[in-house]
């Protein structure tokens, strides 16, 4: 598991400076909390990831991509970056959001119907995967967190920091807050009055205490504590302060378009490497060229292409990479860089994706293990395919907004000799994988 660095050291329990983002903030209650854990063994921290398959306001909406990872596996991945966390479970009773998971690296628990419908609360959820993990190993949780699909920008940092809550006996309960200086009103007979503030009193932002706005994305507790009081706050409870910036709850078609259009800005780069990777699909119009199309006096077209994405494609068929080029057009020129490249082609395709999905199934190839790189909206349902959706710096943008990782590089100017370098290193020498025994001859397939 990897560890994520802690974002700050625990704040005092008592004081009034406001604490800055990714620190402890002052508990609530008048008790001292006791640690959970004194046995000589690792305490064990269950996250569970509430997940129904029925969202009416988003259909899917556990699934929907966002920079080219479904919502319940960002949940995922922050649950196994966080240091404190030993286990990961998803609550589900959809098959697709359980595949979702497992291939996220969390453990799936099938949620009874009972517990799966619209009235049914997330403490319910909570409850069934601590009882299904508990008999599946043998041992009961210490802490146990719920954790939000909706809030696709969270992260390791602060999933640990709210376990550390309580793990250190600071608190019983503790969740992921945002610090907030606004003027809350309400609507009265007498008409608008002021919630949290004197209207006839007006202070400077500064001369105000912060509270604390609910994130929805975290929840701590000791898991003896929450079996006996079925809710998730009760005793001491601790809040950890995030950044307002990164918090946003999906509820509706409106929210999870801007977390597709914020990812970039929010997302820490990430690329992947050799071992994330069994084959290399490409886009050609706009991926291995710069999109523009030369013609002559007889109609014959003409494309550039960049010879530093001719080496880094030999470089990868050295590595023992499978690629393909996979491209709507049918197009001679397309076949003819293909034969140079000496890889297998599939051009003329009005489905992509099917294709795509073909060929991986032809090739004994898992689809979460390709990168596919495309620039237009023609390559968004190969996105939605594969497990590494990758947009050249050219794309449009809902293809970028789509993808898992962005080149630096336009199309045609080196893109694809820039994704060699991700897999193999800078000098594309990295030894040849020892699993890559096959050898693919340059092929041509137009569809009919």
């Amino acid at each position: 598991m990897t560890a994520a660095p802690a974002s700050g050291p625990a704040m005092p329990t008592t004081g009034t400076a406001a604490p800055v983002p990714g620190t402890a903030a002052p508990t609530t209650g008048t008790t001292t909390a006791t640690p959970v854990h004194t046995g000589p063994a690792a305490p064990v921290v269950l996250a569970v990831i509430p997940a129904r398959g029925g969202s009416k306001g988003v259909p899917a909406k556990n699934l929907a991509p966002v920079a080219g990872v479904p919502l319940v596996g960002r949940a995922v991945h922050a649950c196994l970056g966080a240091r404190s966390v030993t286990h990961v479970v998803v609550s589900t009773d959809d098959p697709a959001i359980a595949a979702a998971a497992r291939s996220a690296g969390a453990e799936a628990v099938h949620r009874p119907a009972a517990i799966a419908g619209d009235t049914a609360t997330s403490e319910a959820a909570v409850l069934h995967a601590m009882d299904a993990f508990e008999a599946t190993h043998g041992r009961a949780a210490d802490v146990v967190l719920l954790v939000q699909c909706t809030s696709p920008f969270l992260t390791p940092a602060e999933v640990a920091e709210t376990a550390d809550r309580i793990l250190s006996g600071a608190a019983d309960t503790a969740f992921t807050a945002a610090p907030s200086h606004g003027f809350l009103w309400r609507e009265a007979a007498e008409g608008a009055e002021g919630v949290n503030h004197d209207k006839a009193h007006r202070p400077r932002r500064q001369d105000r205490e912060p509270e604390y706005l609910e994130t929805g994305a975290v929840y701590a507790m000791a898991a003896p504590g929450f079996r006996t009081h079925r809710h998730r706050f009760f005793g001491r409870t601790a809040l950890v302060v995030t950044d307002p910036a990164r918090v946003l709850e999906i509820d509706d078609p409106h929210d999870l378009a801007r977390a597709k259009a914020l990812a970039p800005l929010l997302d820490a780069p990430v690329t992947p490497g050799l071992a994330d990777v069994d084959a290399v699909v490409l886009d050609f119009d706009g991926t291995q060229t710069d999109d523009r199309v030369h013609l002559d006096a007889e109609g014959r077209e003409f494309v550039s292409a960049h010879r530093g994405d001719g080496l880094g494609i030999a470089a990868l068929r050295r590595a023992g990479l499978p690629v393909l080029i996979l491209s709507t057009e049918q197009n001679a020129v397309v076949a003819a860089r293909a034969r140079k490249l000496r890889i297998p082609v599939l051009h003329g395709i009005d489905r992509k994706d099917r294709a795509l999905k073909e060929w991986c199934e032809a090739e004994g190839i898992d689809p979460q293990r390709v990168l596919y790189a495309g620039n237009d909206v023609n390559d968004l349902p190969c996105f939605h395919l594969v497990g590494w959706p990758v947009a050249v710096s050219s794309a449009h943008d809902s293809v970028r907004a789509a993808a898992r990782a962005v080149t630096a590089t336009p199309g045609g100017s080196g893109a694809i000799r820039e994704i060699a370098a991700w897999l193999l290193g800078p000098e594309l020498d990295t030894p040849v994988r020892a699993t890559a025994a096959r050898t693919t001859p340059a092929r041509t397939t137009t569809a009919t």
